[in-house]
């Protein structure tokens, strides 16, 4: 039995859905990954999948540009014949359930990681986009043999109330999971406490609102903030490399790009941190969780979902650089708080977000969708 994962990009395939991937693969399936061209292609190839390429623009509104993606994708699954599609972003979404209907695959399964961009933003731009999106979304999931998995409460109830999806079709699984036995904690380092934010450089990650922040903890220096990720110059929230430089040049926080070893990375952390706008579900905190570092976030949807106040770290409002300082300080200040909330988190982790529970309950949505 065949079944494709289809992205918007390959870094989203390796970084979030080669453990789907080889636990399908460990359950007989064949499984094949599509996506656009990019440096963790090969990666995935060398992971021993079959990796086909598939050109999507992710700001692209040009109507040949949008129109050639589908005809390709459509083309794919012509070919390839699977039994079930899993799309996750928002194009792959739209665009592959129409593709799999016309094409009869007999499973469709879309994953909403997030509301992003185009549900978020207040820009008329977006606005105008949503208008689109919220039409194809109803007409998509109007066929009852597509199935969508939401990553958070709150985002599936807002599908729901806004008659995007029924409510039968939706399916709750929280994040893609974490390996604990990969993220395991380790002692706090000595010297300054480390505060990190580990995201794709973005406005609406919040990245902005921690600059602010550091910049109300700098005169006091307790701590060194750190930004750990790089720009996404295909999304309209991206930050450029000029910005963060300038921000790192003020002395405030130091920027130190991708990272290869995340692990290490929350390792020598004493706290991390993602200000977001909103999220599904946050692999990064589920991460830092499972190494036992406390954590604060906004208190939005996705981040609240992994994040309970006063337990496992601390929530505050978004867009807030005061209350975000004012968090920080008070862990950054207080070790025997911060032992006691990674301790919280490590213990959630492993009861609520293993990747094995996460991939169990996917393949559950799977079999209804292939029963159906």
């Amino acid at each position: 039995m065949k079944i494709v994962l289809v992205a918007n990009t390959d870094w989203y395939l390796f970084n979030f859905r080669t453990s789907l991937a080889r636990f399908l693969r460990e359950q007989d399936f064949e499984v094949v990954l599509v996506s656009p061209a990019g440096k963790f292609a090969p990666q995935l190839q060398n992971s021993g999948f079959r990796w086909i390429p598939w050109q999507v623009g992710r700001q692209s509104l040009s109507p040949w540009k949008e129109l050639s993606s589908f005809i390709k994708l459509m083309q794919i699954y012509q070919k390839e014949k699977p039994d079930l599609v899993h799309h996750f972003t928002i194009k792959p979404v739209l665009y592959g359930s129409l593709a799999a209907q016309i094409t009869r695959v007999r499973g469709i399964v879309n994953a909403i990681t997030g509301l992003g961009y185009v549900f978020l933003s207040q820009e008329a731009k977006a606005r105008w986009i949503q208008r689109g999106v919220r039409l194809f979304y109803r007409q998509i999931f109007s066929r009852p043999h597509c199935a969508a998995i939401f990553e958070n409460d709150t985002d599936r109830q807002r599908f729901i109330q806004d008659r995007l999806v029924p409510a039968s079709q939706t399916w709750l699984i929280e994040g893609v999971g974490v390996d604990p036995e990969y993220f395991f904690p380790a002692p706090e380092q000595e010297g300054l406490p480390l505060v990190i934010l580990p995201a794709r450089m973005l406005w609406d990650k919040g990245v902005g609102t921690l600059v602010e922040a550091a910049r109300i903890l700098y005169p006091q220096q307790k701590a060194r903030v750190v930004l750990v990720g790089e720009p996404d110059p295909g999304n309209p929230s991206n930050i450029d490399a000029a910005t963060l430089e300038s921000w790192v040049g003020e002395g405030v926080v130091e920027w130190w790009g991708w990272q290869q070893d995340m692990r290490a990375v929350y390792q020598a952390s004493h706290i991390v941190t993602l200000p977001s706008m909103g999220e599904g579900i946050p692999t990064a905190l589920l991460e830092a969780a499972s190494c036992a570092r406390p954590i604060v976030a906004s208190d939005t949807s996705g981040c609240r979902d992994v994040v309970l106040h006063g337990v496992n770290g601390l929530l505050v409002p978004r867009n807030d650089p005061p209350a975000l300082a004012a968090a920080l300080e008070q862990l950054v200040c207080d070790p025997e708080l911060r032992g006691r909330m990674g301790r919280a988190g490590r213990q959630m982790v492993l009861e609520r977000f293993t990747n094995v529970q996460i991939n169990e309950k996917t393949l559950a949505v799977y079999q209804h969708a292939l029963s159906g």
